[in-house]
């Protein structure tokens, strides 16, 4: 009954560790696409001197909140504005440009894909 008492408590504490090691490099992969994603949001962000949207493709940033990386822009009011276009105040439109979805999904798509190669070991 003892043998079967020390596989067992073996076979948990290997799972364990086997657990950790995958939640760290998944950890560290996200991290790192983390700082690949606002690099490429401020390369890829509109630019402009006007309006201080030079200031705009350099405000981004990320942070982890609890076990979340999180990419956000300081300068947040002009996000979707940049992103989707906006009205004018004297009429017309000024048209998006697109540059967060198209960073957001690539940095997805880069992530799920090292997930799966440190699962497969």
């Amino acid at each position: 009954m003892g043998n079967n008492l020390d596989l067992t408590a073996e076979i948990v504490k290997e799972l364990t560790n086997y657990t950790n090691e995958i939640e760290k490099k998944i950890d560290n992969a996200a991290e790192e696409k983390t700082k690949e994603l606002v690099s490429e949001l401020k390369k890829t962000s509109p630019k402009s001197k006007k309006n201080g949207r030079k200031k705009y493709a350099k405000s981004w940033t990320s942070k982890k909140i609890g076990n979340k990386h999180v990419v956000y822009n300081k300068k947040y009011q002009l996000t979707h504005l940049l992103e989707y276009g906006h009205a004018k105040v004297n009429g017309g439109r000024v048209e998006g440009k697109p540059h967060i979805k198209p960073a957001e999904e690539k940095a997805n798509k880069e992530f799920l894909d090292e997930v799966e190669r440190v699962i497969e070991g």
